[in-house]
């Protein structure tokens, strides 16, 4: 028998379960989020469906539609520069405070973080590697020790894995964050500022690629 604090609502089920669809690219932007045929999909009711619809409009990941349906959210090249101003904000304060407060425990979770994600990057499991990736930065938030940047983390934790999903060269990413972890463990702030740097400036240019890519 399950233990009563081990139970997780089938909203919530279902909503991990789309939210990863679409943020592995199972589920493409501009595609049809029709509550029955979800609902059917995945063997639940629709109302458990639609309490997930709602969760993800909030995480900006899905667009309402009018009556029961959505759409997976298409990011504009609008949203995807508003989406790198914030980020650029963000982390560059984040690695930061990383480098000055990390604790023993919180390092070794960072470096199993790198680690998940060097082994998937090197079997090509782009999947695991891109999860992991996005678990690298939010450890490096957690890190940080403000639980106001914590706050806006948790809010923007969706859109921001999307963000860091669009990119290809899965072993060059990790290697960045390996460079990263290093400056960190360290305490180089001035390096660490540097590699953040260097880093914004890869996921720019990957970003621009597939958008270029995509177009043609």
């Amino acid at each position: 028998m399950t233990a009563s604090g081990d139970f997780t609502p089938e909203s919530e089920r279902v909503t991990r379960q789309l939210r990863d669809e679409i943020l592995d690219g199972v589920r493409r932007p501009g595609s049809r989020l029709v509550e029955r045929e979800v609902a059917e999909h995945l063997g639940v009711s629709r109302l458990p469906v639609r309490d997930a619809l709602k969760a993800l409009v909030a995480e900006g990941l899905v667009t309402p539609r009018p009556r029961s349906w959505a759409v997976v959210r298409e990011f504009s090249p609008s949203d995807v520069a508003d989406l790198d101003e914030v980020r650029s904000a963000l982390e560059t304060l984040a690695f930061r405070l990383a480098a000055q407060r990390h604790t023993r425990a919180g390092l070794e979770r960072l470096r199993a973080d790198l680690d998940a994600e060097l082994d998937a990057a090197r079997a090509g499991d782009a999947v695991r590697a891109r999860r992991a990736a996005a678990d690298f930065h939010q450890t490096v938030t957690s890190l940080a020790a403000n639980e106001l940047l914590n706050e806006m983390e948790r809010v923007l934790r969706s859109r921001m894995r999307w963000l860091l999903g669009q990119h290809d060269d899965l072993l060059g990413i990790a290697r960045e964050h390996e460079a990263l972890y290093d400056a960190i463990a360290a305490r180089d702030v001035d390096r660490v500022e540097s590699l953040v740097l260097a880093h914004l400036a890869t996921s720019r240019r990957a970003i621009t690629s597939r958008r270029d890519r995509e177009g043609d």
